[in-house]
């Protein structure tokens, strides 16, 4: 039997793959157990810096596996949500590299990442009302935070297909690439990313998910919390110096 959810790591950037392409990579309790072991084996190791999510077989998820849940068998980690992911996000910077459909929890699990490249035939859904379910691991939640209000209203009332281009021109999507390229359209964007420091990208992100809801007078004192280790790393010394000696940093992550 394969294994329900594969990584690799290569040049700093992590690929985890949710592996049932027979199922269109519906999300049951192995690939949720499986996604939550490998987000924290993955932020835990220094040659990562970068991850990126996707589905085997052309398609990134169709969601909740519905034989699954009828069975009892829960799509959900405690602590984590669905997906072992939703409500648990890693610190690293994580890119959605989406082909074929994300539809329901696979959509989902694009909204919990940092960055979403897709393929220009990839199609973005929340079908739960169409079954009688709601859209509750985030893309309610997180869905009118990121798109303009009533596109919002109109992807989680109707459970119609929307392509990746009109997401991209909402700002939902980073970039569409051609058919079967979603992949190495977002180790490009990783690659990007992972020549950064990684202590700067970690406090980046969190500032930048934490402060949604931070008011104005606290707003500088608790992002100061955050980056001002940050700027007493030995990586920032590194960094300064690479600048003033005209050559590529050497990051430790210290």
């Amino acid at each position: 039997m394969s294994e329900p959810v594969l990584t690799e790591v290569s040049d700093g950037v992590a690929v985890v793959t949710i592996n049932r392409p027979e199922a269109r990579n519906a999300v049951n309790g192995a690939v949720a157990r499986g996604m939550a072991e490998a987000m924290d084996d993955l932020d835990a190791r220094a040659d990562v810096r970068v991850l990126i999510l996707t589905g085997a077989g052309g398609t990134f998820s169709a969601g909740m596996d519905l034989k699954g849940f009828l069975s009892g068998d829960a799509p959900t980690v405690p602590g984590r949500g669905f997906g072992g992911l939703a409500e648990h996000r890693p610190a690293k910077p994580i890119i959605a590299a989406v082909e074929g459909y994300a539809l329901a929890g696979g959509f989902e699990l694009v909204l919990s990442c940092d960055l979403v490249v897709a393929s220009e035939e990839a199609k973005f859904g929340l079908p739960e009302v169409k079954r009688g379910l709601v859209a509750g691991a985030g893309g309610l939640l997180r869905l009118p935070a990121r798109i303009p209000y009533h596109l919002a209203m109109e992807i989680a009332l109707t459970g119609d297909h929307f392509a990746a281009a009109r997401l991209q021109a909402a700002g939902l999507v980073n970039a569409v690439v051609p058919a079967g390229q979603a992949l190495a359209g977002a180790r490009e964007l990783a690659a990007r990313i992972a020549q950064n420091a990684p202590l700067a990208l970690a406090a980046s992100k969190r500032v930048i998910v934490e402060s949604a809801d931070w008011d104005s007078a606290s707003a500088f004192a608790r992002q100061g919390q955050i980056i001002t280790p940050v700027f007493g790393s030995k990586d920032a010394m590194e960094g300064a110096a690479a600048f003033a000696e005209k050559r590529a940093p050497k990051w430790r992550g210290e």
